[in-house]
């Protein structure tokens, strides 16, 4: 899409309208042969003086995979391009229809649709002639409309210095759409990359640190193995040309080896698949160059098995794993690098099988098993899919409820369009997606329906609540992590299972300390969001928490909507001490207490012990402080229940911290009758707090009720009889 860009080659003039060649129609090729995806695919042997018969690649290509194709559509949109094209030219002189022709060879060899193809033979004739877009539709259609508006740029004179990151936003929105807009910019970049080398050093620069930061993350995450990784050698050479030579003379070195340990192993594979009768075909795969500098920067000094992997190709799913447990029993496994993506495919229809197997010397082959049809996705990714709105043919997708599973529309990309809409200006919108983008490995997590959620590596609670609430996370008040409590800053790992748990409060704000937990664009936006438009709140919580009520007054005006987010909430009411006369002691004349470690209530097996002074103290048998009590050599005193109902008991109540929480949970409390003679609330750590309350009740019988009913307040979650030593 680069009118300046350019190509080593110079052929002549164009001739108007070739017809299209007659070719004869065969059988689909079983795999693809991307690795000779170059110029040398569009010149071909054709002499320099003259252009090279490109559309005749384009249709070989096309009917490899498409033998029934109908090229009409092909033919008029070369004819268009080419007519409006003419005349213009690129950096080097050549002919300006080369470009498109080569973008739409490269889909064609990748195996995209006619429809692809047409759209990308004009996708730079809308910006670039005076080819309208209601032209395209009137002559090709809505469809071939819709996609070459998805890669066409905006103007700089309408957006100035915000027209780059506002082609992408309204490419990624297209791309929501009909994935096929983005295979279209991926095979552009590609081509206007491989002739980059007349354009100024800081120009070429730019441009792969943009092909470098969002589209080889895009090409990734639609699959595209073959478009990914010849940009990522590319970028490689522009921005570090030292390190991508001396890539190069190792390569270089490595092919003049007399002897090739993968050939080898290679041999010995087949021989292994043929003893099996596994139909398999074993090829070498080399590693280009970027995977190459990797390996070297990890491993050091490289061996010969570094520079390629094994690649296993067989027809059925089945004879993945016959291939794999032939291997695993001839030869040497390494059993910590076997993967199944077979099983749970990546986020990027990715699927193969990966395990290595090692040699007496010690070199250690990596091995990749899939069916064909697996390695044309690994390699086109989206593109093998064809066109996501035809009719499915038998051997494709088919979901539970008889409709085509469409994949278009992958998590992450759902998650991309969901935040670019709420990013406030092109700058936050293109720093953001650069930084989501570089979040390149994904996990899925389960809800406790069963449903899934499609998170970035590093993702956090916070993350999963605002990709399953959208803003209406700013409720959550914290979260379950595989049956267990955990706080909203716990990062998740692929598998686990989440239970959100959700406040009850339209009014519930989410805290600053959020953003430190947030990990995706989604989250970060919508605190942040939240935060500009409540600036009142924001200072409250940056000035630290508000005190509280105190908890006789929170019992008096329960609605009176007070924070469990403050510091301390204490000191009651003075109260008197229950006489505690339901304690009978076998110690005539003897004060009682009831011990405020363990608050012993009928009916609870209690003990007493005489303290100084004359009294009694009563514990529950199972409190810590009997044993100290014993050791210390204190009297035992026998203790047994009156006829007295009422009773004094000290509760702990842990929570999240939201707020009105104490109002709702003194509220509760005096429901159940329960008098509050003191309360404490400690400072919230991680977005926990622990509340401490001491309560009469007119009769002990009603305990049970009470604790469950503080259970019962949204946000708590475990309720318990004191327990402490001390008191």
């Amino acid at each position: 899409m680069s009118a300046e860009a350019t190509n080593p080659a110079s052929p002549g003039p164009v001739t108007a309208g070739p017809v299209l060649p007659t070719v004869p129609r065969r059988k689909a090729r079983s795999r693809l042969d991307l690795r000779r995806l170059g110029r040398a695919a569009l010149l071909g042997p054709t002499a320099r003086d003259r252009l090279p018969d490109a559309i005749g690649h384009v249709v070989e290509a096309h009917r490899s995979h498409y033998p029934d194709a109908d090229l009409d559509a092909l033919r008029r949109a070369y004819v268009l391009a080419e007519s409006s094209h003419r005349g213009q030219m690129r950096k080097s002189g050549e002919p300006y229809i080369t470009h498109p022709l080569a973008v739409t060879l490269i889909l064609a060899e990748l195996g995209a649709e006619t429809t692809t193809l047409t759209a990308s033979l004009l996708h730079d004739t809308v910006e670039d002639t005076d080819v309208t877009l209601d032209q395209v539709r009137e002559e090709f259609g809505e469809e071939v409309r819709f996609l070459v508006d998805g890669v066409t740029k905006l103007e700089k004179v309408d957006y100035g210095a915000a027209a780059e990151p506002e082609t992408f936003r309204k490419m990624l929105v297209a791309t929501g759409n009909d994935v096929r807009v983005m295979s279209i910019k991926l095979a552009d970049r590609l081509h206007n990359m491989r002739t980059l080398g007349v354009m100024r050093p800081e120009k070429q620069a730019r441009i792969a640190k943009v092909t470098r930061d969002v589209l080889i993350p895009l090409a990734e995450r639609l699959g595209v193995q073959a478009l990914k990784t010849e940009l990522e050698d590319l970028v490689f050479a522009i921005l570090l040309p030292e390190e991508y030579e001396h890539t190069r003379e190792l390569i270089v070195d490595n092919a003049s080896r007399a002897d090739d340990p993968l050939a080898e192993m290679a041999d010995e594979m087949r021989t292994v698949l043929r003893d099996a009768d596994i139909p398999a075909e074993v090829l070498i795969r080399p590693r280009h160059f970027v995977s190459v500098h990797r390996r070297a920067r990890k491993r050091g000094r490289l061996r010969g098995t570094d520079f390629g992997r094994l690649l296993v190709l067989v027809n059925e799913d089945a004879d993945c794993y016959g291939v794999l447990g032939e291997l695993h029993t001839c030869m040497t496994p390494v059993v910590s690098e076997f993967k199944d993506f077979i099983a749970v495919p990546k986020f990027n229809l990715y699927q193969s099988l990966h395990t290595a197997v090692a040699r007496g010397d010690g070199q250690v082959a990596e091995v990749l098993i899939r069916t064909h049809q697996m390695h044309k996705v690994a390699e086109a990714g989206v593109v093998a899919l064809g066109n996501p709105y035809a009719p499915p043919s038998e051997e494709q997708s088919v979901s539970s409820d008889g409709e085509r599973a469409d994949p278009t529309r992958p998590g992450w990309l759902s998650r991309l369009l969901d935040w670019q809409e709420a990013a406030p200006d092109p700058d936050t919108f293109w720093s953001t997606l650069r930084e989501d983008l570089a979040q390149d490995r994904e996990i899925t997590v389960f809800r406790p329906d069963g449903g899934t959620l499609g998170l970035p590596e590093g993702a956090t609670c916070v993350d999963a609540a605002y990709a399953q609430y959208g803003e209406d996370a700013h409720a959550c008040i914290g979260a379950r992590v595989n049956g267990r409590l955990a706080t909203l800053s716990t990062v998740l790992k692929d598998g686990d299972t989440v239970q959100l748990l959700m406040g009850q409060d339209p009014a519930s704000e989410p805290s600053r300390e959020w953003l430190d937990h947030a990990h995706t664009a989604a989250a970060r936006i919508a605190i942040q969001r939240w935060l500009a438009t409540h600036p009142a709140s924001a200072e409250a919580q940056e000035e630290g928490p508000v005190p509280t009520l105190q908890a006789g007054e929170a019992a008096a005006r329960p609605a009176a909507g007070n924070s469990v987010t403050a510091s301390e909430c204490a000191t009651p009411r003075p109260a008197d001490r229950p006489a505690a006369a339901n304690a009978v002691v076998d110690q005539p004349g003897a004060s009682v207490r009831l011990a405020g470690c363990c608050t012993p209530v009928p009916p609870d097996e209690v003990i007493g012990f005489s303290v100084r002074g004359g009294a009694v103290t009563v514990h529950r048998v199972e409190c810590a402080a009997v044993a100290r009590m014993k050791s210390a050599g204190r009297a035992e005193v026998g203790v047994r229940w009156g006829d007295t109902t009422g009773c004094r008991v000290t509760l702990f109540a842990e929570s999240f911290g939201r707020p009105h929480l104490l109002a709702d949970l003194t509220e509760a409390m005096a429901s159940e009758g329960a008098e509050i003679v003191s309360a404490t609330v400690e400072p919230p750590s991680q977005q926990r707090v622990r509340h401490t309350y001491t309560v009469e009740l007119p009769d002990a019988a009603h305990l049970p009720a009470l604790m469950r009913a503080m259970r019962n307040v949204p946000g708590v979650y475990d309720v318990s009889r004191a327990q402490t030593p001390g008191a």
